[in-house]
């Protein structure tokens, strides 16, 4: 299966203008032969905690529509990062939507990052549940960002929801960029699982992203990486047979002392 992952800047409050680059991202996708596009953190009004209080929209009523619309039209699958208000509560939420246009996944962002200058509890309600659903013949677990901080959450979709490809949507710092390329790893190679992450590039409110998206394979080779600074689109090949072939070779699951922990 070819799946991509695009590394983007966003306008902020433009959600339009965003839409539009990921109309262009998608389409450019599909041209290359991908089933399955994901998209950075927060696309749908930028990262910055004012701006999105300020255009959150309802579910029906937001960005999670158009891309349905995108989804069909291209007839390809497309996880994106956008704002959910539900209510008086407003979730950092990750939206999964088929090559039919359907709305297989949502996730709500469990972890909220209060690294200076941010501090999303200013902002987002956290969600509580983690979140798998189907690829093809792969399952796909739903991370955003800080999630990857926490080894728990990606070893809890392995074991307890049979992942074997984590997808992530980031809006990661470049005063942290380090952590990143390593915790990303991690949790690939930890997991012997394919890992997609789409992170962002520009600054939005002070805040510069690092890029570095990247489709790691389940023994922690990256299969494509992007840069720090320039928007980009990445592409791979992933397989079953890579994941067992792994898996046989390094036993990690079944060596695992869950009477100890």
């Amino acid at each position: 299966m070819r799946v991509a992952a695009a590394q983007i800047s966003c306008v902020l409050g433009d959600r339009a203008a965003n839409l539009r680059k990921v109309r262009d991202f998608a389409s450019r996708a599909k041209d290359f032969g991908a089933e399955l596009i994901v998209f950075p953190e927060m696309v749908d009004e930028g990262y910055s905690m004012r701006t999105i209080k300020q255009y959150a929209a309802a579910w029906e009523e937001g960005a999670a529509s158009e891309l349905q619309k995108m989804a069909n039209e291209l007839g390809l699958g497309i996880v994106c990062g956008i704002s959910e208000r539900d209510g008086k509560s407003i979730y950092n939420t990750q939206v999964f939507v088929d090559a039919g246009g359907e709305v297989v996944a949502k996730y709500r962002k469990t972890h909220l990052v209060t690294a200076d200058p941010i501090d999303e509890r200013s902002c987002f309600s956290p969600g509580n549940e983690f979140v798998s659903c189907k690829l093809d013949q792969f399952n796909a677990g739903l991370t955003i960002c800080y999630d990857l901080r926490f080894p728990e959450m990606c070893r809890t979709l392995a074991i307890r929801h049979n992942v074997n490809v984590f997808i992530t949507s980031s809006a990661w710092p470049s005063v942290r960029l380090e952590h990143l390329q390593v915790l990303s790893r991690a949790r690939a190679m930890e997991n012997q699982c394919y890992l997609i992450l789409a992170n962002r590039v520009g600054t939005n409110d002070g805040v510069t992203f690092c890029g570095s998206s990247t489709i790691i394979d389940p023994s922690g080779a990256i299969l494509a990486a992007a840069s720090v600074d320039r928007e980009e689109l990445l592409q791979a090949e992933i397989s079953n047979d890579v994941i067992n072939s792994v898996r046989r070779h390094m036993p990690v699951f079944a060596h695992r002392r869950s009477d100890l922990y």
